[in-house]
């Protein structure tokens, strides 16, 4: 029998859960709900919004209904703190509509990991902010945010 993990792996120390910030972000840029699920317990609890989420085949079929209505969706995640297996994150992304209205989401994320380093919940709360094409931020080709691109802090979001 396979094990799953997911480093890095609790208990987190500062350098490590930016890490585990920074591969989440990247894996949610990818857009592959199927990948992105893997990262998640077989039984994860998410509360997103509204909406209460539970397992794998349910995180699969959010995430490409989510991405079916947000497109060109891209996204900036930054660590506000951590203790032992929790994580929680500050982020920002950037989305149009079908009818090219754009919009910035902003949120918070509250993580709980396993020992193995797969989420077991994750608690969301976002507000979207409509905005104008010359308001946009991110400008990178969509995918995994370039290095060199600004934080949110360094954004001033």
């Amino acid at each position: 029998m396979v094990t799953e993990s997911k480093p890095p792996f609790p208990p987190f120390d500062h350098e490590s859960a930016m890490e585990k910030v920074r591969l989440t972000e990247n894996a949610w840029n990818s857009k592959d709900p199927e990948k992105i699920s893997l990262a998640y317990t077989n039984d994860s609890q998410w509360r997103n919004r509204d909406q209460f989420i539970s397992g794998r085949k349910e995180i699969i079929t959010f995430l490409k209904k989510k991405w079916n209505n947000e497109l060109e969706y891209r996204l900036i995640k930054e660590l506000w703190c951590m203790s032992s297996n929790r994580i929680a994150v500050r982020f920002a992304y950037e989305w149009h509509d079908k009818s090219g209205n754009w919009f910035r989401s902003y949120g918070n994320e509250n993580w709980e990991f396993t020992e193995s380093g797969l989420m077991k919940s994750r608690i969301a709360s976002i507000n979207d902010l409509a905005i104008k094409d010359s308001e946009r931020k991110y400008h990178w080709s969509l995918g995994v945010r370039p290095e060199e691109h600004p934080s949110l802090s360094e954004l001033g979001l």
